[in-house]
């Protein structure tokens, strides 16, 4: 007894309190109320070093239960139609949590137009997909679940489903306050657990940090990557640079500006207009979002339709210059003949890129398959 009010102790919350570790629900609330629940714990996201602030939606703080709760949904494969995909699924961590095939492949066996981007510090991303049609993480991860091409369940059931779990009603009382499920709730818990997907401890992160060096073929690569092409008829050897920079500098240290660009892959595009499909102008035709450089060893096979199966494909198309087409970014700017880096350039660039390998964010226990 306190003040000579009695202290409500409600089972389902006791059990909760076994689950989550958490001490108490509110004592002035009537037992069996939804609120009579443990309060979610808040998380700290820890920045690293060189990144700029994360901006997390004030509807949707994250959670320590939250995170659980959406790692989870990430990895549940009843969110499927026929139970046997996950968003996961077309995600592997073995592939830097993209895709190894060149498009994703739904539960139907339907074959989607694009590979699965990978998901590596989204939490900075300003627009999800490669034509940018999701404006919020929550936004992006609603589509997959119901795509009748993708894991096509509908959202109605796939809530009845988590419904009719002996494990997902207590935890979403205890990540929201309350046992209510819909699709809002669950894509607000996986967009928690993927904001926490940092990626910052690749060797090029270390070596900013000042604690590991680069080899000089990595080192010369890093210069490639940072200068401007030149005249290869005045430079020996090639090209004065590789001109990456432009498109996946190091502002914020993301090495992706997030824009959309047509680099010179085709010169029609009637099979995929990429942005133009998302804005309606022809001039963005052929413009897909700039993929990070981050775990890009892992992530192949690379352009939004996974035409390139390696690094070494992927530097000779900028190295040839692309298709001209009338939208064309104007930093393939040498399109007439290329960069025309020479084959020790091409080496000592694809050297630095893979110097953006982080094993330790692929193998993180945190983000593997709870079930």
């Amino acid at each position: 007894m306190t003040q000579g009010k009695p202290m409500r102790i409600c089972l389902s919350t006791l059990a909760l309190m076994v689950l989550t570790g958490c001490e108490r629900c509110q004592d002035d609330l009537p037992c069996g109320t939804p609120d009579c629940a443990p309060a979610a714990t808040p998380y700290t996201l820890e920045i690293p070093p060189f990144f700029p602030p994360m901006d997390i939606p004030e509807d949707n703080p994250l959670t320590v239960e939250g995170i659980e709760l959406g790692r989870m949904l990430f990895w549940e494969k009843e969110l499927s139609g026929d139970g046997t995909m996950s968003c996961g699924a077309c995600h592997l961590p073995s592939a830097g949590f993209s895709d190894p095939n060149p498009v994703s492949t739904g539960i139907t066996g339907a074959q989607g137009m694009r590979n699965a981007m990978a998901l590596i510090n989204i939490g900075w991303s300003p627009s999800f997909f490669w034509d940018g049609r999701g404006l919020t993480l929550e936004e992006q991860i609603l589509e997959p679940v119901s795509h009748p091409d993708e894991m096509a369940l509908p959202w109605s059931e796939a809530v009845e489903r988590l419904k009719n779990s002996n494990t997902y009603p207590d935890r979403f009382t205890v990540a929201f306050g309350d046992a209510t499920i819909t699709p809002k709730r669950t894509t607000q818990a996986i967009a928690q657990f993927l904001r926490t997907m940092v990626s910052s401890n690749s060797k090029f992160d270390r070596w900013r940090r000042g604690e590991t060096f680069l080899t000089d073929d990595e080192f010369a690569g890093y210069e490639i990557f940072l200068r401007e092409g030149g005249d290869p008829e005045t430079t020996e050897g090639g090209a004065f640079g590789g001109d990456c920079f432009h498109c996946h500098g190091e502002a914020g240290l993301q090495f992706s500006d997030y824009l959309f660009r047509n680099n010179g892959l085709d010169s029609i595009f009637t099979a995929d207009p990429g942005h133009a499909g998302v804005t309606g102008n022809p001039l963005d035709s052929g413009k897909f979002k700039t993929p990070t450089l981050r775990n890009i060893a892992l992530t192949g096979p690379y352009m939004h339709d996974g035409r390139f199966q390696t690094l070494e494909e992927v530097i000779a198309h900028y190295n040839s210059g692309g298709v001209a087409s009338t939208t064309v970014d104007p930093f393939m700017k040498y399109s007439t003949g290329g960069l025309q880096l020479s084959s020790v350039q091409q080496a000592q660039l694809i050297a630095f890129l893979h110097t953006m390998t982080d094993t330790s964010f692929t193998s993180n226990p945190e983000f593997q398959d709870p079930h």
